[in-house]
């Protein structure tokens, strides 16, 4: 342990440390503690040794002054992990210390860039706290100063995280036209606005949105605001997902919060009018709900609020499976984090001649046949996917 003790005070003394990873429990962890990681952080002017614990699916944080930041890091050592993997700017250090606390020390020759000692970084949004955005104050979520409203922070960053979806797909967007995008069941347009506003005021795209909702008074709302903006390129309309048809090219689809199988309607239009990209957050998937029998599962099954969870995740990995099957790329992401609401799933899709279609046709008849199920989706692209040679 001596040997180990040298160690971490010449990487302390040094400053040279970039970050360090603990892990490998005793057979008593500390309060629940199963990793923690420790890096050089400037607090007040002092140089401070953070270690931040993962307890559980939460971490909880200790900044330990530069005095005793070694002997706060080897007492994690000796008393309470096994492993270490240690970062600096001039090697890399692979600690394992035996049940007898003997100790190994393997070093390779790796740099790693100097911490950035910057204590609790600020997130670097699309949307940039401190800079005025016209739709922002519109909607409440920002002061003329730029500053964002606190209780609309979690708003705030629902939006930026869309967003940061929306930049990951615009290759795949034209540049030589307009684009053309559907938001069905927009709502109250938080998104929409933000869609409209990072595309063409940030990005300088031409751009026409269409956002359609059942509610005429909130569409009414929309599409005054639209106005008082001066978006030209956004519209709002009264509209159901179901009875919406278009002749013109459609290039984004996007869908947030709609119910059950108001989702599938929405992807079925999607698909055939050969949309670049889809953004769907699904809600409220009760249609498999009822269709779900399988004996193995029954532990599962009999509790409802299981078999609720079960069956929307179950719909959202089929739903994703049969766009692959009609020519996308799709990915399950998370929208925003748990805490604010069980329903954080986002599809994105976008058309790629990647898409494994076959194996993905395989993966989904095993699960939907595995289950008994009947998907509307399926159902609703039938011909489509009779054409590819996928019939059930």
């Amino acid at each position: 342990m001596e040997q180990l003790h040298q160690l971490l005070q010449k990487i302390w003394e040094q400053e040279s440390l970039h970050s360090a990873v603990i892990s490998q429990v005793r057979s008593a962890p500390m309060e629940g503690c199963t990793k923690a990681t420790l890096k050089p952080v400037q607090l007040r002017g002092d140089r401070m040794l953070q270690v931040t614990y993962q307890v559980g699916s939460k971490v909880v944080h200790e900044n330990v002054d530069s005095s005793v930041a070694v002997e706060k890091w080897m007492g994690l050592m000796e008393n309470h992990f096994r492993q270490a993997l240690i970062r600096t700017t001039e090697a890399e250090y692979q600690v394992l210390i035996s049940k007898k606390h003997k100790v190994s020390i393997k070093t390779q020759a790796k740099k790693s860039p100097a911490a950035d000692l910057s204590h609790n970084r600020k997130k670097q949004y699309i949307l940039e706290e401190g800079v005025p955005a016209a739709f922002l104050l519109e909607l409440g979520i920002m002061t003329a100063s730029g500053n964002v409203v606190a209780a609309k922070f979690d708003k705030f960053k629902q939006i930026n995280r869309f967003l940061e979806m929306v930049a990951d797909v615009l290759p795949y967007l034209p540049s030589d036209r307009p684009i053309s995008i559907i938001d069905f069941g927009c709502g109250k347009s938080y998104l929409t606005f933000a869609l409209y506003h990072y595309l063409h005021v940030l990005q300088k795209r031409d751009v026409m949105i269409y956002g359609l909702d059942l509610k005429a008074d909130v569409i009414e709302h929309c599409e005054a605001l639209a106005r008082r903006l001066q978006y030209d390129g956004l519209q709002f309309a009264i509209g159901d997902i179901a009875d919406y048809d278009r002749s013109t090219p459609v290039d984004m689809v996007v869908t947030l919060h709609a119910c059950d199988t108001a989702t599938d309607a929405a992807l079925n239009k999607a698909v055939r009018w050969g949309a670049e990209v889809i953004l769907s957050v699904p809600c409220c998937q009760h249609e498999l709900f009822s269709q779900i029998d399988n004996e193995m599962l029954t532990p599962l099954l009999k509790h409802g609020i299981l078999k609720e969870r079960f069956s929307a995740l179950t719909t959202d990995a089929l739903r994703a499976n049969l766009l692959d099957c009609v020519g996308y790329q799709t990915q399950l992401l998370e929208f925003i984090d748990m805490e604010h609401t069980p329903k954080n799933i986002l599809i994105r899709a976008v058309k790629s001649k990647q898409a494994q279609e076959t194996a993905s046709w395989q993966q989904y008849i095993a699960l939907r046949d595995g289950l008994k199920l009947n998907p509307y989706l399926e159902r609703a692209l039938k011909d489509i996917l009779d054409t590819r040679g996928f019939s059930s």
